[in-house]
């Protein structure tokens, strides 16, 4: 199975965008969905109804691309921590990333800055968290770096949780807690092609770079000695693993809000079809990621009248996946 992995990700992708596009109030039929791609691309012009166009390049298109992106971005970030702090139960919130955004995006929406303002000051928010996180765990300097990384984000992660509580509690109800509310629990709904690009830079960045170290998290994995002993330059190499899984996950939580399990679960399911190498388990990791979170929003937009969030089905989705990974993996952690 390890060496079918990656070709089974890519096709989970390719059934979930063709999921995504055709499913919703107004059905369109896969072959219409194909031509109007092939015609958006250059290829020969789309002879049929304007409105399917409009629907798969205008609405459903940015909605699939912002979904790959982010599920991707959180699933790669997360097997990154899961490597790097040697834990398979961290996920990509571990250092407060999450949470700083949603600190930030929660300040943009009381202050009442734009859709765009508020997923600046979210971005923002979980760079500068990080970045707080990361000082305060090597001005520490305890014998254990990962131990004062992880407890230091636990501490800073709760600290910024009682800043959301606080800025909810003092919001106004009728206005700005329904949309921080409804923030929080994390959506795609309304984003437009011009969303995409701005989400679609950080996370390319982030992802090549996780990728070009992939090689680089089997030998981190390993007790911090022996890592050394490899000649690894563990420190540095530990900041760029931060910094690049940092960047995708602020830039997800900023277009599409807190969504949990993506990054926890997925590198879990990668494993258990490729093994531990980060060779082979980061790029599946991401095509997974990427399917998981279209299947995810395809659901959310089209199996109530009304959209729910993706916070909820993630986690109503990603625990029963999880205990079934738990309860037939044949591999262990290491």
């Amino acid at each position: 199975m390890r060496g079918s992995g990656l070709a089974l990700a890519l096709l989970a992708v390719v059934a979930g965008a063709a999921l995504a596009f055709g499913t919703g109030r107004i059905a369109i039929p896969p072959l219409d969905v194909v031509q109007v791609l092939i015609a958006a691309v250059g290829g020969p012009a789309y002879d049929g109804p304007a409105t399917a166009e409009t629907i798969v390049l205008s609405i459903r298109g940015p909605r699939v691309a912002a979904a790959m992106l982010c599920g991707a971005a959180l699933a790669t970030a997360g097997a990154a921590f899961q490597g790097l702090f040697r834990n398979p139960l961290v996920s990509p919130d571990i250092l407060g990333a999450s949470s700083g955004a949603a600190l930030g995006a929660i300040l943009g929406i009381f202050f009442s800055l734009g859709v765009g303002g508020i997923q600046l000051a979210a971005f923002a928010g979980g760079l500068l968290a990080v970045a707080i996180v990361y000082g305060i765990g090597a001005a520490v300097r305890s014998g254990d770096p990962i131990l004062s990384l992880v407890l230091t984000g636990v501490v800073v992660g709760s600290l910024l949780g009682a800043g959301v509580g606080m800025l909810k509690y003092l919001a106004d109800p009728y206005n700005q807690l329904p949309a921080m509310t409804f923030w929080l629990l994390g959506s795609l709904a309304g984003t437009a092609p011009e969303d995409v690009l701005p989400l679609l830079t950080p996370v390319a960045l982030g992802t090549l770079v996780l990728l070009a170290l992939r090689w680089r998290l089997d030998a981190l994995s390993l007790p911090e000695e022996e890592a050394r002993a490899l000649g690894l330059a563990t420190g540095r190499l530990r900041v760029a693993i931060v910094m690049a899984a940092t960047l995708v996950t602020a830039a997800s939580v900023a277009a599409a809000g807190v969504i949990g399990w993506v990054g926890l679960v997925v590198p879990h399911l990668a494993r258990f079809l490729v093994g531990p190498e980060f060779g082979r388990l980061l790029p599946v990791t991401a095509a997974l990621g990427a399917a998981y979170l279209l299947l995810i929003d395809t659901l959310a937009r089209s199996m109530a009248a009304v959209e729910l969030p993706l916070g909820i089905l993630t986690a109503v989705i990603g625990t029963p996946v999880f205990l079934w990974l738990l309860a037939t993996a044949r591999r262990g952690w290491a």
